[in-house]
């Protein structure tokens, strides 16, 4: 079981390092992108929300405090999509549709990361694994 949760979390974890990777590698349209969503300065968030991710991932895919990583995923993911994913605003059929997808996206890994968070609150220090129990629990 241990193992199975482990690819679990290399998996998801995987998703949050390639956005990571992303922000840094292509800030500039990012921020573009965030500016005309209203976010500024543009820039900022974008790095910021990148460090957040690699934090974030990488705590899930270590095992370092599994659960602060799934928190900080959460807190990301909310936001992210009730901010950047309006499609209940956008003008045209195409566009409504790209960011429905990435605001379901979104939320569907934001119940990810509940899920995790508690099954590693709940797991303790008995989840096989990690190099560290949960801190919150």
């Amino acid at each position: 079981m241990d193992l199975l949760i482990l690819v679990g979390r290399i998996l998801f974890a995987a998703v949050f390092l390639g956005g990571a990777l992303g922000h840094f590698t292509n800030t500039a349209a990012m921020s573009g992108y965030a500016e005309s969503m209203g976010v500024r300065p543009g820039r900022l968030f974008v790095l910021g929300s990148g460090v957040w991710q690699l934090l974030g991932g990488l705590s899930v895919l270590l095992g370092v405090w599994t659960d602060v990583g799934a928190l900080m995923l959460l807190v990301f993911l909310l936001p992210t999509a009730v901010i950047m994913h309006r499609f209940w605003a956008a003008d045209d059929a195409e566009t409504r549709a790209a960011e429905q997808i990435h605001f379901n996206k979104d939320v569907s890994l934001a119940g990810a990361s509940l899920i995790l968070l508690g099954f590693v609150l709940k797991a303790g220090d008995t989840l096989g694994y990690t190099l560290t129990g949960p801190l919150l629990g």
